[in-house]
C-alpha cells in the first residue's frame, strides 16, 4: 500500500508545475515535504499529541565564505568579458552578488531565515497548544551563531501570544547553547566536552569524518556526468569571450536558492531546463545520502543518542523527567542544529535507508525516499509525536453529545434515552515521525492511527534492534582510550543524551521579546 501510495504522490507532483526552489537540496527555502496519499500532517481523528521532539536545521542563511568566493569568482569573470547575452541569460550584465555588507552577512542567518525560524514557533504554537498564555519555554541550540539565531527567532514567534513586559516572570525564553563542533581530541581536553551529549555529535566521533567526505566525492563524481554537457547548453545564449563551465553552472544553481532567499531573486532558477534541476537535486542528495546518511556506516552512532534521548522521555510522558533527572523539558522538545546532522536520525531510526543510490547515473525510481530536500532544506527538520489516542464511538442521526450546564466537556448519548454511551477511558500511546511536516511510516510499526507506532513497539525497537544496529557511542566512534574532562565531566560517560534531563550543560541565554 505504501509503494503505491508513494507512486500516486510522485505523478500528482510531476503533474504540478515544476518548481526549482524545492528542487534544489540544502539551498532550497523551507518548503513542506509532500505527503503520501491518505496521510496528511493532520493529527489523526481521536488523538492529541502531548509531546513532540524537533530537531531543526537553521534557517535560511547567507552563504558560506568558501561559497562567496565562487559567486565573486563568477561575478568578476562576467564583468570582465565582452559578450551579448540572450535569453535566460540576458540579465547577467547586470547582476551582482546578493551581498551587500561583506563584514556581517556571509555564514549568517538572512531575512528569511529568520522569518522561517519565527513562523516554525508561531506554527507549533498552534499546532500543540502546549504553553499556556505567559509560561516560560526553553530550547536547545548548537553554538554557532546561525544556530542560536535561529532557536532565537523561534522563540520569539512561539511566545508571540500577548503583552507580558509588565510582569518579568511571565512569558520568558531561553536558549540553552550547547558545544558545537568539538572533536574527540578538544572534547577530551576541554572542560566541557560533549561526545554524544550534544546537538553535533557527529564532530567527537573519528571514522564519521573520512566516511563522510564520500558525500562530496560521489556527489563531485555524479556532477562529472551532466556540468559540462549544460554548461554547452547554457553557452549557446552567448556571444563574444564569455563562456561558462562546469564550476560556473554549479555556482549558478547555488544561486537559485540562495539568490531567492536572499533577496528574491529567481533569474537564475530559470536558466536551467526540469532535467538540469532534477540532475543537481540528485547530487545533493548523493552527498548527503553517502556524507551524512545511511551511506556512512557510522551516521545511526551519531543520532541514536538523540533517538534514544526522546524515546526516554516520551515512555514517562510530557511534564516528568527520567529515572536520576534533574530537569524536565517542556512538553515540545526544540533542538537546532545543522544540515549534516539531521540525516543521522533517521538512519537511527532505520527510515529512508532500503536504496543505495547509484553514483554514475540519477536514480529515476519514483519511489526512492532518500530525497536531502525534503529533509534538509533551510529549516528542515525531523520530528518526532506522542499521541494519546482514545477515539470516540461514532455517532449516528440515533445519538448526540449531552453538555451539563456548568461542566465543561460532553458525554455521547442515546437522544431517545439518559443512558450514556460508554467509551473507553484509557488512552493509547503511539508515535509518529514527520520529516518537513509529512509524516514518514516506520517500517513494520504501522498498526496505530495514520500509520502511527504503538509506543509499546516503538520502546522495544530502539532499545532492541535499533541500538544493536548503532551500537555504543564511545566503542563505535573509537573512544574507548581517551581520557579527560571531556569524557569524565558535562557529559558523564560520553555516550548518552543529557542536556534535556541534567542541569548543567551549554550556557543559557535570556531571549528578550521587547
Amino acid at each position: 500500500m505504501i509503494a503505491r501510495s508513494a507512486l500516486a504522490i510522485f505523478l500528482a507532483v510531476s503533474a504540478a508545475a515544476f518548481n526549482p526552489l524545492k528542487h534544489s537540496g540544502n539551498a532550497s527555502p523551507y518548503f513542506n515535504a509532500p505527503t503520501l496519499p491518505g496521510l496528511g500532517p493532520e493529527t489523526p481523528d481521536g488523538c492529541v499529541v502531548d509531546q513532540a521532539a524537533y530537531f531543526v536545521r537553521h534557517g535560511s542563511r547567507y552563504p558560506e565564505p568558501g561559497s562567496f568566493t565562487g559567486w565573486q569568482d563568477l561575478f568578476w569573470k562576467i564583468q570582465n568579458a565582452t559578450f551579448t547575452a540572450s535569453g535566460p541569460l540576458a540579465f547577467i550584465p547586470d547582476w551582482v552578488p546578493p551581498v551587500d555588507n561583506i563584514d556581517h552577512e556571509p555564514l549568517f542567518l538572512s531575512s528569511t531565515g529568520s522569518q522561517e525560524a519565527f513562523d516554525l514557533g508561531v506554527e507549533l504554537r498552534k499546532r500543540y497548544a502546549f504553553t499556556a498564555g505567559g509560561e516560560n519555554f526553553t530550547a536547545w541550540s548548537a553554538g554557532e551563531q546561525r544556530v542560536v539565531d535561529t532557536a532565537t527567532y523561534f522563540v520569539r514567534g512561539y511566545l508571540s501570544a500577548g503583552n507580558y513586559l509588565s510582569d518579568p516572570s511571565l512569558n520568558r525564553g531561553h536558549v540553552i547553547v550547547l558545544p558545537d563542533s568539538l572533536t574527540a581530541d578538544q572534547a577530551a581536553n576541554s572542560t566541557n566536552g560533549s561526545f554524544a551529549d550534544s546537538l553535533t555529535p557527529s564532530a567527537s566521533c573519528p571514522p564519521y569524518t573520512p566516511f563522510s567526505n564520500n558525500g562530496s566525492s560521489t556527489s563531485n563524481t555524479f556532477r562529472g556526468t551532466y556540468q559540462n554537457q549544460t554548461a554547452a547548453r547554457v553557452n549557446t545564449f552567448l556571444r563574444g569571450n564569455l563562456s561558462f563551465d562546469d564550476t560556473d553552472i554549479g555556482v549558478m544553481q547555488d544561486l537559485c536558492g540562495f539568490g531567492f532567499e536572499v533577496s528574491g531573486d529567481r533569474r537564475f532558477c530559470e536558466i536551467f531546463t526540469d532535467e538540469e534541476w532534477l540532475d543537481y537535486e540528485y547530487a545533493d542528495d548523493l552527498n548527503y545520502y553517502y556524507g551524512a546518511g545511511p551511506g556512512n556506516p557510522f551516521s545511526a552512532v551519531t543520532g541514536f543518542p538523540w533517538i534514544k534521548a526522546v524515546t526516554d522521555l516520551f515512555e514517562v510522558g510530557p511534564n516528568n523527567t527520567v529515572p536520576n533527572g534533574t530537569i524536565t523539558p517542556p512538553p515540545l522538545i526544540m533542538g537546532f542544529s545543522h544540515d549534516n546532522n539531521v540525516p543521522p536520525l533517521m538512519s537511527a531510526l532505520g527510515l529512508w535507508n532500503d536504496t543505495v543510490l547509484p553514483i554514475t547515473h540519477r536514480d529515476t525510481n519514483p519511489l526512492r525516499e532518500f530525497r536531502s530536500g525534503h529533509l534538509v532544506a533551510f529549516r528542515g527538520y525531523l520530528a518526532l509525536e506522542r499521541l494519546s489516542c482514545t477515539p470516540p464511538p461514532p455517532l449516528s442521526k440515533d445519538t448526540g453529545v449531552f453538555h451539563q450546564a456548568g461542566v465543561l466537556g460532553g458525554v455521547v448519548v442515546k437522544l431517545n434515552t439518559t443512558t450514556p454511551i460508554t467509551k473507553s477511558t484509557t488512552p493509547k500511546l503511539y508515535i509518529r515521525v514527520r520529516a518537513d511536516n509529512a509524516p514518514v511510516p516506520i517500517p513494520k510499526c504501522t498498526s496505530g492511527p495514520g500509520q502511527t507506532c504503538p509506543l509499546d513497539e516503538f520502546v522495544n525497537m530502539v532499545n532492541g534492534p535499533l541500538a544493536k544496529a548503532a551500537g555504543d557511542f564511545i566503542e563505535v566512534c573509537e573512544l574507548t582510550n581517551v581520557t579527560g574532562p571531556g569524557v569524565n565531566g558535562i557529559s558523564g560517560d560520553g555516550n548518552t543524551v543529557k542536556f534535556l534531563t541534567t542541569k548543567g550543560d551549554g550556557t543559557e541565554l535570556l531571549v528578550g521579546l521587547n
